[in-house]
């Protein structure tokens, strides 16, 4: 456990991260959900991360009051990430240990955390996935 307790971010995060940006459609990220079955995806303008689209976001598109008009479903899959991202999100940097990743999935319910370097620039992502794998390799071996 030991071994865990001092991993960081940098050394388990995946560092190929897919990104959209702000005028990708709803029926594009419909398909990138459906393709790449990540639970999302920051947003970049230019070599900056401005925000996070996560299937959550996608899905709030659908949800309705019952004194709305719905619109048709075209319509809201025509729709884009700048109209439903977060453009305020939670990241951490390279340096920071795991059991804080942890400690933000935990209390904030989230699935993956960007990893941002310097000037807000997307270095990777770390997923539960990330962290289970560092869990896996801290175990002693039996």
């Amino acid at each position: 456990m030991h071994k865990f307790l001092e991993a960081t971010a940098g050394q388990y995060m995946t560092g190929a991260v897919k990104t959209v940006t702000r005028d990708v459609t709803m029926r594009e990220l419909q398909r990138m959900f459906a393709a790449d079955d990540f639970n999302c995806y920051p947003v970049r303008e230019g070599v900056e991360t401005v925000g996070l689209v996560s299937k959550f976001d996608f899905l709030k598109c659908f949800a309705f009051n019952p004194g709305r008009m719905v619109p048709a479903y075209d319509d809201l899959l025509s729709r884009t990430v700048a109209d439903v991202m977060m453009p305020e999100f939670i990241y951490v940097d390279p340096a920071t240990k795991l059991t804080r990743v942890l400690q933000l999935m935990v209390d904030h319910r989230m699935k993956s955390i960007p990893v941002l370097g310097a000037g807000q620039r997307l270095i990777g992502i770390v997923a539960r996935e990330d962290v289970m794998r560092a869990l896996t390799a801290s175990a002693p071996v039996a």
